[in-house]
């Protein structure tokens, strides 16, 4: 099952027409990423501090399918589709009422802190990863 996480479009989200502008997709995809991230007891800024790693995006592909607007309220959704030893895809999607406006896959590579290198993604995340993942 998907985690979801609703965002509200604001103005300062659109272009001069009242349209979501095209990059503001993207935050609202960390958004929800971050936020499942979270609803898994786990805090970025943690994850750096006392395990030395980040999780940093290595690849995305999105379609646009159709506008969001001025006021809408965004069903945001986060779906791990494949778990490697150091990187994450997350199937990603958002929805306004029951119409899916646009949708991505995300590679996430665990790195190493320090150096910025790649590194295993740590067996106490890995575990919880794998549980959300809708690979098995």
């Amino acid at each position: 099952m998907p985690f979801v996480f609703p965002i509200r479009v604001y103005y300062e989200d659109t272009d001069a027409g009242g349209v979501v502008y095209h990059s503001n997709y993207l935050n609202f995809f960390e958004r929800a990423r971050t936020e499942m991230l979270r609803d898994l007891g786990f805090e970025h800024d943690e994850l750096r501090a006392k395990y030395g790693v980040i999780f940093a995006v290595r690849s995305m592909q999105i379609e646009y399918l159709r506008p969001a607007k001025l006021n809408d309220l965004l069903a945001v959704s986060a779906t791990i589709s494949q778990t490697k030893k150091a990187s994450l895809t997350f199937k990603q999607m958002i929805k306004h009422d029951d119409l899916t406006l646009c949708t991505a896959s995300c590679r996430i590579a665990c790195l190493n802190a320090d150096n910025l290198q790649p590194t295993a993604i740590p067996d106490f995340l890995y575990k919880p990863f794998l549980t959300k993942s809708n690979e098995h």
